[in-house]
């Protein structure tokens, strides 16, 4: 394994003073009396809780770099030589450009997307607000889904509540719909996540009746977390009002003591955190029932790192609900706004819960019930993953969850859109290098504007960036596609991948290299 320091990170701005540090506690080996820092120890003698969450907090995000015995790089792509699936198999029409990599989910209706690939963690997080068009547009135009996550109502500054508590309008919620749906092309769909205090205000109520929202999302923790999601607020008004609208906000914020701390300076911040679900299949199909009775066509879930059993629970019941999708987050995932130690150290890691996963769906459908459309999630960013989660859960999973990865090309458009405006001190060199207009640096912009015409003017560079990335993905699973002779998405099996270590081997239930197609090898050779 690599060197893990559990006590200085550059998502805390955390570091040891010595080159040599104990492995399991991450202290220097020689700690000084009189060390000016600055170890998340010395950090936190001062700061406290602050030092739970990556800094500057809802201005970056982080995933935890903690390195398992065991992950989708020990699994290696299968290429062929011979036959074709879904295609003529002869060079003139066996060509990677025309593999087909749409997707689809759904129990009924089903939901086309033209990359099996789709963006989640879009909720209540500051990154996801002040991003929202990029990110949402940029899903749009390239015909993916889009999960607009949790307590998006909840934290609104403009919300509206009747007497009951429950929500009569959000504009920022409404926003997030909205903007969506201006570019939305047929392909994909937004998904409104909920939990305990989202079901509590009443969320799919006013999302299904006032916003046409067709799918909720149901949540059973997530990726990098099973606490619920956090948020952090400077303003103590902010943090009071949030307390009174029935979340848990920590320190206090109505306790004189913390009142006087923050206005003396020493409390910067509050912290806004959901509540700990519990599961029960009786009260979890009611929900699924009313929830489709308020209008919702389709109805998902979304799990996280949990052990087997609650994993086996998300399953089983999502079955017998007939749940459209199942979204399964692996450890350590996180978008920067989990409890950095949490990230690292909690939960069962993606290529782990991910073959539990597949062991489950199949001893499932092996007794002949009927097994939900799955996706898996945790630390995916590229299209060799795409290709590695389909073919380790097929047939049963349809496309993977992306956080970051399709996040950061948002962010990136957005900053060069105000490095074009002459922002931040213009354009960087490694983007000035091809060029000083949207037109010369985007590669993608004339395809656009080939399609939407002079409606690519509206678009932000983010959006823009974020369809470029995609396409850097959609076509280098193209070419992984063609290699394994697979021209359509639904085509992947297990047989295209095989294991580099027995560990992987032994985890998976993919053959390991030495032995993948050995029998047929010799056969060959023994004729």
């Amino acid at each position: 394994m690599n060197l893990h320091r559990p006590n200085a990170n550059e998502a805390l701005q955390t570091k040891n003073r010595s080159r040599s540090v104990a492995p399991q506690s991450g202290i220097c080996s020689r700690c000084l009396d009189g060390c000016k820092g600055n170890c998340d120890l010395f950090k936190s003698t001062f700061r406290g809780r602050e030092l739970l969450y990556p800094s500057p907090f809802g201005e970056l995000t982080a995933g935890a770099d903690k390195d398992y015995p065991v992950d989708y790089s020990h699994l290696n792509i299968m290429g062929y030589a011979i036959g074709a699936e879904g295609i003529e198999a002869d060079p003139d029409h066996a060509t990677f450009p025309v593999v087909n990599t749409e997707t689809w989910y759904g129990a009924t209706e089903k939901i086309k997307m033209k990359i099996p690939m789709f963006t989640g963690a879009l909720g209540s997080t500051e990154i996801a607000r002040k991003n929202w068009e990029h990110f949402s547009i940029g899903a749009a135009i390239t015909g993916i889904s889009l999960v607009c996550g949790e307590n998006v109502c909840g934290i609104d500054p403009d919300l509206e509540i009747n007497k009951d508590g429950m929500v009569t309008e959000s504009p920022e919620m409404r926003r997030r719909v909205e903007t969506y749906r201006r570019f939305h092309g047929g392909y994909g769909d937004i998904m409104v996540q909920m939990n305990v205090e989202d079901t509590r205000l009443g969320v799919a109520e006013y999302v299904i009746d006032k916003l046409g929202v067709e799918t909720i999302e149901l949540k059973w923790g997530q990726g990098a977390k099973c606490i619920g999601g956090e948020i952090k607020v400077d303003s103590l008004e902010r943090a009071q009002e949030l307390s009174r609208r029935g979340y848990i906000v920590t320190p206090d914020p109505q306790k004189d003591a913390n009142q006087a701390a923050f206005k003396d300076g020493a409390i910067k911040e509050f912290e806004r955190h959901s509540r700990v679900g519990f599961l029960d299949q009786e009260e979890f199909m009611r929900e699924v029932d009313r929830v489709r009775k308020l209008g919702a066509k389709r109805v998902t879930l979304k799990t996280g790192a949990y052990p087997m059993r609650e994993l086996a629970m998300a399953i089983r019941w999502s079955s017998d609900a007939k749940i459209d999708l199942l979204t399964i987050d692996g450890a350590p995932g996180g978008t920067g706004m989990s409890p950095w130690r949490m990230m690292s150290e909690w939960g069962i890691p993606s290529i782990y819960l991910h073959s539990m996963a597949y062991e489950l769906c199949l001893r499932l459908a092996r007794k002949g019930a009927w097994v939900p459309n799955i996706a898996y999630a945790g630390g995916f960013s590229s299209e060799d993953h795409i290709f590695k989660a389909l073919a380790l859960g097929a047939p049963f999973c349809k496309a993977v969850c992306m956080g970051r990865a399709l996040m950061i090309p948002g962010m990136v458009g957005k900053n060069i859109e105000a490095w074009l405006k002459g922002q931040d001190g213009g354009l960087p060199p490694s983007v000035s290098k091809y060029g000083g207009s949207k037109e010369e640096i985007f590669v993608s912009y004339k395809k656009l504007k080939g399609i939407y015409g002079n409606d690519v003017e509206k678009f932000p560079l983010g959006a823009i960036g974020l369809y470029t990335a995609s396409e850097k993905l959609r076509v280098g699973l193209q070419q992984l596609m063609a290699g394994a002779r697979k021209w359509r998405t639904h085509l992947i099996t297990r047989n295209d991948l095989a294991a580099l270590t027995e560990e992987a081997a032994k985890i998976t239930k993919v053959p390991y290299i030495m032995d993948a197609y050995r029998r047929e090898a010799l056969r060959i050779i023994d004729e």
